[in-house]
């Protein structure tokens, strides 16, 4: 594609951002142009939802496939009926309690909305972020922006403007950078159109947390399956994603101490093919690795840290030149489940239980 001269603009991330300096971004979104901006959870590669060529500039700068459908992101409930039938009492509750937030409801799509967003399904996947630059955003560009996260397609999510730089710089008009993001991981998608709802992909908001307000939800048995045929119903459910050019191996096991006993087997191994190998370690077992790169990624008793510095760490590792890249895993509850299944699609095949 024609190459562009990406401008970053650099906005505190206050509860109140500079909205003249966000001001060039909103028109541009308007004009068809393509935005980066911060969320809570990553950093989104956003268009005017409602113009499909401005979508379909999306996939070209990403390299994504054009049947991976786009979550739009809005800064108003109230938006959701222009968007979606079939906005039920059950919806409304789960957008009144955990928007604004990491939660994207799939719901029937209006006519108006481009094949492109959908991946030419009958859905449209809607979220209101948190993050405050995000909002602002948007509310000044007064349209519904599609956004899929701002890196080159399968690789680890960016959650810093320099991440996205790395991939998309010449790519798109601008980079808002409103910092690092708070979440670290993609939203959970739950698709509200199945009676229960499906958790179609695990992230900042828990099964748990979900059947706190709505009662029983089921989760998608495909939503660690990269292999899936057919059109996927939500981001990232049918292609490899999460993954840095090193293979990456993760281990896991009731027990730390027979995770961390295998990873060093592994190392041990690796060190005798002369092979180059990272360890994406909890900070309780980091110092017990002898391997070339080591990233702390969190606490085991804090698995938000964990989420949060889960794609700076698999990038980290990966600008080591590292040829394996070896994980921990982690308790598959409340947001390890969203950090487990980024791990699972990041490491395809190569998972060993201890």
């Amino acid at each position: 594609m024609e190459a562009k001269r990406t401008k970053v603009v650099k906005i505190d991330d206050s509860a109140q951002p500079d909205r003249e300096s966000l001001a060039e971004a909103g028109e541009i979104l308007r004009s068809g142009g393509l935005v980066v901006f911060p969320t809570e959870t990553v950093y989104g590669l956003g268009a005017n939802a409602l113009d499909a060529g401005a979508v379909a500039s999306i996939f070209e700068a990403k390299g994504r496939p054009s049947d991976n459908p786009l979550i739009v992101h809005i800064c108003r409930i109230e938006q959701v009926e222009e968007l979606a039938e079939g906005f039920t009492v059950q919806a409304r509750r789960a957008a009144e309690v955990f928007w604004p937030g990491p939660l994207t409801m799939i719901l029937p799509k209006k006519p108006h909305i481009p094949a492109e967003v959908t991946g030419g399904l009958g859905t449209v996947a809607l979220r209101m972020p948190e993050h405050p630059v995000a909002l602002a955003l948007l509310n000044i560009a007064g349209i519904p922006v599609a956004a899929p996260s701002a890196n080159t397609s399968g690789k680890p999510s960016p959650t810093t403007a320099e991440h996205v730089m790395r991939d998309l710089d010449g790519k798109v008009d601008v980079v808002v950078d409103g910092g690092g993001c708070r979440i670290g991981l993609e939203s959970t998608v739950l698709d509200m159109t199945a009676e229960p709802p499906v958790i179609l992909r695990p992230g900042g908001v828990s099964r748990e947390d979900l059947e706190g307000v709505l009662g029983h939800v089921e989760v998608d048995s495909a939503a660690d399956d990269h292999d899936s045929p057919g059109t996927p119903r939500s981001p990232g459910m049918k292609y490899r994603h999460y993954a840095p050019r090193a293979k990456v191996v993760l281990v896991n096991g009731r027990e730390i101490t027979e995770i961390v006993k295998k990873v060093n087997e592994l190392l041990a191994s690796c060190h005798s093919e002369n092979k180059a190998a990272g360890v994406l370690a909890s900070t309780e077992s980091a110092q017990g690795y002898q391997a070339e790169a080591v990233f702390p990624v969190g606490s085991r008793a804090n698995l938000e840290s964990v989420a949060r510095n889960l794609f700076q760490g698999l990038r980290f590792l990966d600008d080591c030149d590292v040829d394996i890249i070896i994980a921990e895993g982690y308790p598959d509850e409340g947001i390890g489940t969203a950090v487990m299944n980024r791990l699972r699609k990041s490491a395809g095949s190569n998972l060993i239980m201890v």
